[in-house]
């Protein structure tokens, strides 16, 4: 209990901020949270009631951990080994050295501290330690007496849906893994052998759909979500639970999974057809039910982050079915902005992740077509022009405006970005200088508007987060599943009319790009390589990435193995001159990549827990 009590006593209104006056719900909980670890606490005082039984499940939320926060920065980034990202200072991950992920993702304990520094949220303990957790509530259904059918449906829908997240959290990193459905006696061997992959998947798959069957559809609209009105946009839902289900089924029908699991290098039909199924599910209850709805391209940015006066507000919009929890909210800016932007917070900082040139190409052009078609436009000569909506919102390049209020000289300096070869805000620039300097001639800006800066000084208004699910991705799910489990690009899932084209063609159209052309939609690996690219665009910097090249098998393909940077310098007239693509890393991935290794201490457990190939 003393864990209980040291997170949650100093964390207990985090899903209700900031309407402090609506924190009875949790108030009887307060009370035994607040005993000393020695006191004596009875089931019933835990979980009797339907309040003190939410209060022990809230705690499970608090172990949603964002992977890019693991550090107190964007350290998802410095192991992320995808060609999306590189730093200026040498990753042990691209040099294939992955037992460096203990800095990152072990840890010592489950253990968050709230002075400021989120150093301690890593996803191997948080995971475990919600597993035991959840299948402790669900041991305990049978106290909770005092409570109507549907406060009962919620705790057990909650403790259902927090067992396969976290259990999905963990093998889309390490692979199977033994599924961990009771609570286990401290004293009792552990004998529980590795499952494959696809056996892993499908045990968590049960869950997310009796998640479903027992969740609200919006808790504002339950008799439980009423004592938190309007406060109960982070709260699990059954669009969170089939919006998992649909991404479980997606990644475990995935080549690298289904080959892992004893299956060919090629999807698993039956899997992405069940996938395409509950994605085609999560649209139509959105749809009917209005509880999520794509952002319009006007407001496509809240989807990450939003002007927050007194840090009130939230970005997600209508969009975001799952955020990260919001642990320290005036914490963000140090989190989820840091290094993104030349003139943020580059002071002090050593290490800058900065978008990849190769990976930049994916962007397209506006009129809807690939730069590397003929009929693009595209001209080598004048990269930054004409590129599509989605590539000026993402993408700091040579030229752009950074600052508005440039008075002092300093912000002068600093206007616009300088990121030819012998630019101010280019390599080589050093940190103390208050300038971050770009390794590859490009930054991002999907979570850093102009404004965060020393000059505008908007940022203590400022709220921004990398969202867990958004709806975009279920039509994506959808088309991918399709695709490979219905069989073609116009095929569509059982009962629907959406096709796999239409499905990416909606998320195109969103972003002010017209409906892919005929040739792109004829076959099955064309069709195929333009949700690949799709994906990298849309989901630019959100941590997909890592595992969506992974998932696919292609993460060891040549033109995802390099890393590269756009070397040019400036002409008389200010345009760029003597372009040229430059490789600055080459990583190595072999077979063994594909999965983190365990470590070493916990593949000597026991005999049946087996440590990852080639490791």
């Amino acid at each position: 209990m003393g864990i209980i009590k040291n997170i949650f006593s100093k964390n207990r209104w985090r899903l209700i901020v900031p309407v402090i006056t609506a924190g009875f719900l949790f108030g009887s909980c307060e009370d035994y949270l607040d005993r000393a670890p020695e006191a004596s606490i009875t089931d019933t005082d835990v979980f009797g009631s339907f309040v003190s039984f939410q209060g022990f499940v809230e705690e499970m939320y608090d172990c949603v951990v964002d992977i890019h926060k693991v550090l107190g920065g964007n350290q998802y980034y410095n192991f992320s080994a995808s060609d999306e990202v590189l730093c200026n200072v040498p990753l042990p991950w691209d040099d294939g050295n992955y037992w460096n992920q203990g800095t990152f993702l072990y840890a010592a304990s489950p253990r968050m501290d709230y002075s400021g520094n989120l150093t301690r949220m890593r996803v191997w303990p948080f995971a475990w330690y919600a597993i035991r957790k959840a299948n402790l509530g669900l041991s305990k259904l049978g106290v909770l007496a005092n409570a109507n059918p549907e406060a009962k449906n919620a705790i057990e829908g909650q403790c259902l849906f927090f067992r396969a997240y976290f259990h999905f959290e963990l093998m889309r990193w390490y692979g199977g893994l033994p599924y961990i459905n009771e609570v286990l006696s401290s004293s009792e061997e552990l004998k529980l052998p590795r499952l494959t992959y696809r056996e892993t998947a499908l045990k968590a798959a049960e869950d997310f759909r009796a998640a479903a069957a027992l969740l609200p559809v919006k808790w504002d609209d339950s008799e439980v979500g009423q004592a938190t009105l309007g406060n109960n946009s982070q709260r699990i839902t059954k669009a969170h639970a089939l919006s998992m289900l649909a991404r479980n089924l997606l990644y475990a029908a995935s080549p690298m999974m289904n080959e892992s699991s004893g299956g060919p290098n090629a999807y698993d039909a039956e899997l992405a057809k069940q996938a395409a199924d509950v994605a085609a599910e999560v649209i139509k209850l959105c749809n009917e039910s209005g509880a999520y709805k794509l952002q319009t391209w006007d407001t496509w940015t809240d989807n990450f982050w939003v002007w927050s006066p007194g840090n009130r507000e939230r970005s997600g919009g209508t969009e975001v079915i799952m955020n990260p929890t919001v642990i320290i909210p005036g914490f963000v800016r140090f989190t989820t902005n840091r290094t993104s932007n030349p003139v943020q917070f580059g002071a002090g900082n050593n290490r800058v992740e900065v978008p990849t040139h190769n990976f930049i190409k994916n962007y397209g052009m506006a009129n809807g077509l690939p730069i590397d078609d003929p009929e693009s436009g595209y001209d080598p000569k004048n990269p930054w022009t004409g590129r599509e909506p989605r590539f000026y919102v993402d993408i700091v390049y040579d030229g752009v405006r950074l600052v508005d209020n440039a008075v002092a000289a300093a912000a002068k300096d600093n206007e616009f970005a300088q990121l030819s070869n012998s630019g101010r805000h280019r390599n080589g620039t050093p940190a103390s200088s208050g300038v971050a300097g770009s390794v590859t001639g490009y930054f991002y800006r999907k979570w850093t508007p102009k404004g965060n800066n020393p000059w505008d000084n908007r940022w203590s208004n400022f709220q921004s987060y990398h969202p867990i699910v958004r709806l975009a991705d279920m039509y994506l799910i959808y088309a991918e599943g399709v695709l490979h489990g219905y069989g073609s690009p116009t095929s569509t899932a059982a009962g629907n009319s959406l096709t796999a084209a239409d499905a990416v063609n909606l998320i195109r159209n969103r972003a002010q790009l017209p409906n892919l052309t005929a040739k792109y939609t004829a076959s099955k690996d064309v069709f195929m390589k333009e949700i690949i690219r799709e994906r990298a665009v849309e989901f630019a910097f959100e941590g997909h990435r890592f595992f969506d090249l992974r998932r696919w098998n292609i993460a060891g393909n040549p033109e995802y193995i390099e890393k590269t940077a756009i070397d040019f310098d400036r002409g008389s007239d200010g345009k760029p001159i003597n372009l040229r693509e430059r490789v600055v890393v080459q990583r190595v991935f072999e077979k063994r990549h594909n999965w983190l290794p365990f470590q070493p201490s916990d593949t000597r457990l026991y005999e049946g827990f087996s440590q990852n190939p080639g490791w």
